[in-house]
């Protein structure tokens, strides 16, 4: 499916990745582009229908669905990273990782899933991450629910297939965006990551591997877990 004359809703659509996706489907030649944001006045992009979207409230995302009811293609895109232990880490910090990271994204695909149909399929993205494979003692809750926003993604495709949905995961290790401002390492930029996502999109790829790291982490899947985290590790300090 060509991004050119589709419409495209983008959660989380005011900075980082989410701008970004704004701005690659502006060029590929988007026809309408919904900018969802729990703050409107946020999102800055000219061209775009603005929504005020909070992916944790569910009133907002069956009003999205209303007022976007011709969309093609929706990415998933809104998340939050609060650096909470699973163990010793606050719960309710655990719980709203969860809130907005997993059960976001599955109140939109529920709420999108006729308005894709009624389209003919169309196409989900869902921004996963790299730490849905692996973990780190600080990143716990991010892990969790990410690995968790790949699960979902994997059991949306079977059980979109029927009406020909085509879900995308994209798998990441670091993007230069304010998340990561205090992490060390290389990172791709959000425009990459953006132009990879629609470029599977526009090809029917299933997964996206954004940077070598991504597949690195992936690769890894196949040790066992002291072998696995033994390799990981090692990368990191290196």
């Amino acid at each position: 499916m060509n991004i050119e004359g589709r419409n495209i809703l983008i959660t989380g659509a005011n900075r980082g990745i989410g701008a970004a996706f704004v701005e690659e489907a502006k060029r590929r030649g988007a026809a309408t582009i919904y900018a969802g944001a729990r703050d409107v006045d946020s999102i800055t992009a000219g061209g775009v229908e603005r929504i005020r979207l909070d992916v944790t409230d569910p009133a907002q995302v069956a009003a999205a669905a209303n007022t976007a009811g011709d969309v093609h293609v929706l990415i998933n895109n809104a998340g939050i990273s609060t650096g909470t232990p699973l163990v010793t880490g606050d719960e309710e910090s655990i719980r709203r990782e969860m809130d907005t990271n997993f059960y976001g994204p599955l109140r939109m695909i529920r709420a999108f899933a006729p308005v894709l149909a009624r389209q003919g399929g169309g196409a989900i993205v869902n921004v996963v991450s790299a730490l849905s494979w692996f973990t780190t003692p600080m990143t716990g809750a991010y892990a969790a629910s990410k690995a968790a926003a790949w699960a979902l993604t994997d059991s949306a495709r079977l059980e979109l297939a029927e009406q020909a949905t085509h879900v995308v995961a994209v798998h990441m290790g670091l993007v230069d965006t304010d998340m990561s401002g205090g992490v060390a390492g290389p990172k791709i930029t959000p425009g990459y990551l953006a132009g990879a996502a629609l470029d599977a999109v526009e090809s029917g790829a299933q997964e996206v591997l954004a940077d070598e790291w991504a597949a690195f982490v992936k690769a890894g899947l196949t040790l066992g877990p002291a072998q696995r985290y033994e390799k990981i590790f090692g990368a990191l300090g290196s």
